[in-house]
């Protein structure tokens, strides 16, 4: 059993198509800081399960020690990193490039809402990425066709055409 840290637009992303469920079925537990909690409470979009928040709030961690990252990415992201340091998780689930490629030069261990999905297609939880990533572009998630594409092209799907 492995421990996540998630981050606020991963756990979007996850809600948007239904697979928030995948984090703990692929990894097991998972938490997140109180910053996340607080851009989950103000995140609108008309696509987005609110009811999934009532289970998310119990997950939430307050970070012990001072934000020292807040300077370099948003205060969800920085929160994140400094969670997962603090509770020696095995992954932060994130998907901002920026953010990740910081954490990352913080030997934090990143992989992303697309990585999990190939995750449970690998292990069966998913038949078909191709109708998740084509509600990712209808609800304006923030994924570049041609990455998502490129996913699609590496496991033998159909891509969503070009981008």
């Amino acid at each position: 059993m492995k421990v996540v840290v998630a981050d606020t637009g991963a756990i979007i992303s996850l809600v948007h198509v239904g697979q928030l469920g995948l984090i703990e079925s692929i990894f097991g537990d998972y938490f997140i800081a109180e910053a996340v909690w607080q851009e989950l409470q103000v995140y609108d979009n008309p696509g987005f399960d609110r009811s999934v928040l009532k289970d998310i709030e119990k997950r939430v961690i307050k970070i012990k020690s001072t934000n020292h990252l807040s300077m370099v990415m948003d205060f969800g992201e920085s929160e994140s990193v400094i969670l997962y340091d603090e509770l020696k998780a095995d992954f932060l689930l994130i998907d901002d490039n920026k953010a990740r490629t910081i954490a990352e030069s913080l030997n934090v261990k990143c992989i992303g809402s697309i990585g999990l999905l190939m995750q449970a297609k690998l292990n069966g939880s998913i038949v078909e990425l191709r109708p998740i990533f084509q509600k990712w572009i209808s609800s304006g998630r923030f994924f570049s066709k041609k990455l998502l594409n490129t996913v699609l092209t590496e496991i033998g799907e159909n891509t969503l055409g070009d981008g």
